[in-house]
C-alpha cells in the first residue's frame, strides 16, 4: 500500500498548529466541494481533504500518524507493523482482499461506526451534507454601525417558514454575508447546509455610504459660511462638533476622521456644505437684503 502524506494533502507543514490545519481544511473543503467545484476530480479531492483533516485534527491520531510517518514519504510503499492482519475481517472483507493506507489507519484508530462501517465510508456519509441556501437581509445603517440582533422569517426550499434570530456584527459592509451554520437544507445522512444572508443597506434620510465612508450634506447659514462657526453634526455614533472655516462656500467638503462605518479600520464621514439663505418673506427681511446689496460691492457672476 502507498503511504499518504496528509500534511501535503492540506498543504501545511508537519509542525503546523491546530488552527493552521483547521484553516487549511476549511479553505480546501470549500474549494473542492462537489456542489461548488467544476474540477473533474473534485469529489475525490474533497474526500482526501476530509480524511486528512480527520486524522490531523485529533491529537492522538496525529501523534500515531506522525510516528509512522517518520519512516516513509508520500507515495512510498508502506508495510504495516507486525500483528496487523489484512485478512482480519475488516469491514466484512474477504481474506486476501487488498487494503490501502486509510484502512490501516482505520483499524488502528478503531474508527468503525456502530453499524460496522469502516471510517472511510462513515466519513463519506458524513460529508453528504445538505445544500446551502441564500437569502438577503436589509438592515439600517445604525444596525451596521452598532451591530444588533434581528428576527427573520425564512422560507425553506419546501415552502415551510421558520423564524431565526440573526446577530448583526458591528462594522459589517453592504455585500458581505452573514453565515447561519446548519440553517440551510437538511442533509441526507449528514448535517444540514448553511444559510448565507447577503447584506443590503436600507436607504437613509441623511447618509450615503461608499465602502466604509459615510457622506452627508450639511445646510449652513450664510453668516456661518462667511464668519466661520462650530456646529453640531449628526453621525452614526451620535452628534459631534464640526468647525466650519470662515469663507466657506457651498460644495466645500469637510472630513470627520473615523466617523464612518467601523470594522478593522473605521471609515470617515464626509460633510458637504450647502449654504441656505433665509427667505425674504416679510418687509423687515427685505430691508435687510436691500441693505446688504448696498453695503457689498459683490457680483457673483463677474468671472462668467
Amino acid at each position: 500500500m502507498k503511504y499518504k502524506d496528509y500534511y501535503g494533502v492540506l498543504g501545511v507543514e508537519r509542525d503546523a498548529s491546530a488552527a493552521d490545519i483547521k484553516r487549511a481544511y476549511k479553505g480546501l473543503a470549500r474549494k473542492f466541494h462537489p456542489d461548488v467545484s467544476k474540477e473533474p476530480d473534485a469529489e475525490e479531492r474533497f474526500k482526501q481533504v476530509g480524511e486528512a483533516y480527520d486524522v490531523l485534527r485529533d491529537t492522538d491520531k496525529r501523534a500515531t500518524y506522525d510516528n509512522l510517518g517518520n519512516r516513509w514519504h508520500a507515495g512510498d510503499e508502506f508495510s504495516p507493523p507486525p500483528g496487523w492482519e489484512f485478512e482480519a475481517g475488516f469491514g466484512g472483507a474477504a481474506a486476501g482482499e487488498k487494503f490501502d493506507f486509510s484502512d490501516f489507519l482505520d483499524s488502528m484508530f478503531g474508527s468503525r461506526t456502530s453499524h460496522g462501517e469502516p471510517f472511510g465510508a462513515h466519513f463519506h456519509n458524513a460529508r453528504a451534507r445538505g445544500g446551502d441556501e441564500r437569502a438577503k437581509i436589509v438592515i439600517t445603517l445604525e444596525e451596521a454601525f452598532h451591530g444588533g440582533e434581528r428576527s427573520l422569517s425564512v422560507k425553506s426550499g419546501r415552502g415551510a417558514t421558520r423564524k431565526l434570530k440573526v446577530k448583526i456584527p458591528g462594522g459589517i459592509q453592504e455585500g458581505q454575508q452573514i453565515r447561519l451554520a446548519g440553517q440551510g437544507q437538511a442533509g441526507p445522512g449528514g448535517r444540514s447546509g448553511d444559510l448565507y444572508l447577503g447584506v443590503e443597506f436600507a436607504p437613509h434620510a441623511l447618509f450615503r455610504v461608499q465602502g466604509r465612508d459615510v457622506h452627508m450634506n450639511l445646510p449652513i447659514a450664510p453668516w456661518e459660511a462667511a464668519l466661520g462657526a462650530t456646529v453640531k453634526v449628526p453621525t452614526l455614533g451620535g452628534k459631534v462638533d464640526l468647525k466650519i472655516p470662515a469663507g466657506s462656500q457651498t460644495g466645500r467638503k469637510l472630513r470627520l476622521r473615523g466617523k464612518g462605518l467601523g470594522g478593522a479600520k473605521a471609515g470617515d464621514q464626509y460633510v458637504t456644505l450647502q449654504i441656505v439663505t433665509p427667505a425674504a418673506d416679510d418687509e423687515a427681511a427685505k430691508r435687510f437684503y436691500r441693505s446688504m446689496a448696498e453695503e457689498f460691492n459683490f457680483d457673483p457672476r463677474k468671472n462668467i
